[in-house]
């Protein structure tokens, strides 16, 4: 009879334990910051929050911009000789979150938002046009900026519908949405967004299921949002294809 107590009684001190385990340490699971590489290309900083974020910039003096917001783990640089190629009259900011690639801090949803709004409110006097483009995580921040400064056109690569939907599926025993701080819900911005978007995403992509793709895709009008689906790709080699800058570079 004790033993048939104890079981349950110790079941769920591991499940509590586990769900405050991943409370406390959900942001090492959802962040991973890139190192920060030497590189020649022009950079400066800005401040934001009391952050300094390492801000790398190319093809400067042009009136169109387009703000690049990497994925997770991405060096933001390592694609900065594709951006200055494909987008020759566009100067291209590729934005170094903080925490990562030289930035100061600890990234949060809050602060990569607040971090947005701060790059494009330096750089708006400078440019008549102004598009974005969001890899992966940083989907999610480029449609909190489209829903809240005024933006061209809106690139989305392999986009999610939010970042809770995502980890509701993968953490299906556990309270995800008491339990989760940053959530990225892009889906529910997309209404507010009056911008051109485009969506690339990888046919095997498996870290980004299609079907969250897809329930953003449909949160937009028919009319505003065009789809390009990479074939033979996968959520972190998307970019090697051909087709890939290619097909913003069209867009834009």
């Amino acid at each position: 009879m004790k033993l048939a107590l104890t079981i349950p009684i110790v079941l769920l001190i591991c499940y509590i334990c586990t769900s405050l385990l991943l409370y406390l340490y959900q942001r090492n699971f959802l962040y991973f910051p890139s190192p920060n590489y030497d590189h020649s290309f022009e950079r400066f900083s800005l401040a934001s929050e009391g952050e300094t974020l390492n801000i790398i910039f190319l093809n400067k003096g042009n009136s169109k911009a387009l703000i690049y917001f990497g994925g997770n783990a991405e060096a933001v640089v390592g694609n900065a000789d594709e951006f200055a190629t494909y987008f020759p009259d566009t100067t291209t900011y590729l934005v170094n979150y903080r925490g990562y690639s030289g930035s100061t801090g600890r990234p949060t949803e809050a602060g990569l938002y607040e971090d947005a709004l701060a790059v494009y409110d330096h750089i708006k006097s400078d440019h008549a046009e102004i598009s974005v483009a969001g890899r992966s995580l940083g989907s999610g921040v480029a449609t909190y900026l489209a829903a809240n400064r005024p933006i061209e056109n809106v690139a989305l690569i392999t986009p999610y519908d939010s970042i809770l939907n995502i980890a509701k599926a993968n953490y299906a025993l556990f309270p995800v949405s008491l339990l989760l701080k940053d959530k990225y819900d892009s889906v529910s911005r997309a209404n507010t967004i009056q911008s051109n978007v485009l969506v690339i995403a990888a046919e095997n992509d498996v870290v980004i299921p299609m079907s969250n793709t897809q329930k953003l895709i449909d949160a937009f009008n028919d009319d505003q949002v065009q789809v390009k689906v990479i074939k033979n790709t996968g959520h972190n080699d998307v970019s090697n294809d051909p087709e890939y800058f290619q097909t913003i570079s069209d867009f834009l």
